[in-house]
């Protein structure tokens, strides 16, 4: 794999096809730079989870450039995947650029999606039991309240009342 210096310029190759993270950004608006529709965008795209969900849809001609930035976005050093047109055709049957950005972006929705579920389910699992310090979490959190009112001399009162 080359990296370009900066001033150094691709020759151009009618196929290839250019993919940056920011035409995924649910935050943007169409005018602002976004190809995909709302529900194929993801939250905080990045040039990783862009190529996983490039090769997760099958895509297997990937030339991955960091540290690159879109003409329109100067500031961010966002990278850019050059994706093989023919190879595209090949493999998952895409025929332009559009159809290849709504599978990639629909693929890597749905990636983000399944990680934000087993975040959750791994959360709400808690510490297992054989774990020492998730125990004396356990312990902790439901013995240190009825320990602080008892010692206070805290009585939970049954109703508000205005004086």
């Amino acid at each position: 794999m080359r990296f370009l210096r900066q001033g150094e310029t691709m020759d151009h190759n009618p196929d290839r096809i250019c993919v940056w993270p920011g035409y995924f950004d649910a935050k943007t608006s169409r005018r602002s730079g976004r190809r995909v529709p709302r529900d194929s965008s993801v939250l905080k795209p990045d040039l990783e989870g862009l190529f996983y969900a490039a090769r997760k849809v099958g895509l297997k001609k990937i030339k991955r450039e960091e540290n690159i930035s879109h003409p329109n976005r100067p500031y961010e050093k966002e990278g850019r995947l050059w994706v093989s047109r023919s190879g595209a055709k090949q493999s998952i049957g895409a025929s332009n650029k559009e159809e290849l950005l709504q599978m990639i972006g629909g693929q890597w929705r749905q990636m983000q999606k399944d990680a934000k579920e087993n975040e959750a389910q791994r959360v709400a699992e808690g510490p297992k039991t054989g774990d020492r310090r998730g125990r004396s979490q356990r312990k902790g959190r439901s013995q240190q309240g009825a320990q602080q009112r008892q010692r206070s001399g805290f009585k939970k009162r049954s109703g508000f009342k205005k004086r």
